[in-house]
């Protein structure tokens, strides 16, 4: 089974910059993407079906802002659209799908968690992002499912896991707070980093996002944001993962992984 995770910063950009032309060629079973910044009226027939992928939205209220998506290439038996939490459903952050088969049960999810970085007010709306998931987190693992969350997380979690650690310890996606609230989802709650359990010392090959200052993508300057977090049976069945980057789609690159698990 192999699942693509990307935030494509619009889908109607990305679309112009070839994503849907690069997509059937991946043979993928399930796309996660966000921050769609599109309503369902700016919507066209490729974005909402590509390769025998059908897919499935969770739009923001607020035109041309955030929201999430999931393509199956199987139909799903449950999708969810929003967390129950009017907050952040308005601005479409969540959306899962589920299927049952007699191997057991899956549900994967597409996830888009605010980011802090562009006022102290939009911090605290990620801490109280925050907040709220961490309980959900918690049930989802006890639910009994294997479960993927794929997505745009908004944290660096280790050193690692950004270039420029040392003068980004007191910026949004790499605080202490942020830091210690996703140890404690690995930690505490048993939750797998996919790509890191694969390649614990990567550093440049698993940069997710680039700024559009300083010449950040030319210079490799990045950060990996984007993460597929999984519950530890079907995370133990990845086999390979990787960040696309031969071709840019957004300021974020595609993250795709393969697991030896049978495609619901």
């Amino acid at each position: 089974m192999r699942i693509i995770s990307a935030n494509l910063n619009g889908i109607r950009s990305a679309a112009t910059k070839g994503f849907f032309d690069w997509l059937p060629g991946q043979q993928a079973d399930v796309v996660c993407v966000q921050e769609l910044k599109a309503q369902g009226a700016d919507m066209r027939p490729e974005f909402r079906a590509c390769d025998g992928l059908t897919g499935h939205f969770h739009y923001a209220e607020k035109k041309g802002y955030s929201g999430v998506g999931l393509y199956t290439r199987r139909p799903a038996q449950t999708v969810v659209e929003g967390l129950g939490v009017p907050e952040f459903d308005a601005e479409g952050r969540y959306i899962e799908a589920g299927y049952d088969s007699p191997g057991g049960n899956l549900a994967v999810i597409s996830l888009y968690q605010p980011s802090g970085s562009s006022s102290e007010e939009r911090q605290q709306a990620k801490f109280r992002f925050m907040d709220v998931f961490f309980p959900h987190l918690e049930r989802l693992m006890k639910s009994g499912r294997e479960i993927v969350i794929c997505g745009d997380w908004n944290i660096a979690h280790r050193e690692v896991d950004l270039k420029n650690w040392k003068s980004n310890q007191k910026n949004s996606g790499f605080l202490p707070e942020e830091r210690a609230w996703m140890t404690r989802l690995f930690d505490e709650l048993g939750w797998v980093d996919v790509y890191r359990k694969l390649y614990p010392e990567h550093t440049g090959e698993a940069y997710t996002w680039w700024s559009n200052r300083g010449q950040a993508w030319a210079r490799n300057v990045g950060w990996r944001i984007d993460y597929q977090i999984a519950t530890p049976g079907i995370a133990a069945k990845a086999t390979a993962a990787r960040v696309y980057k031969d071709q840019r789609f957004s300021d974020h690159a595609p993250l795709i992984v393969d697991y030896d698990y049978a495609v619901p």
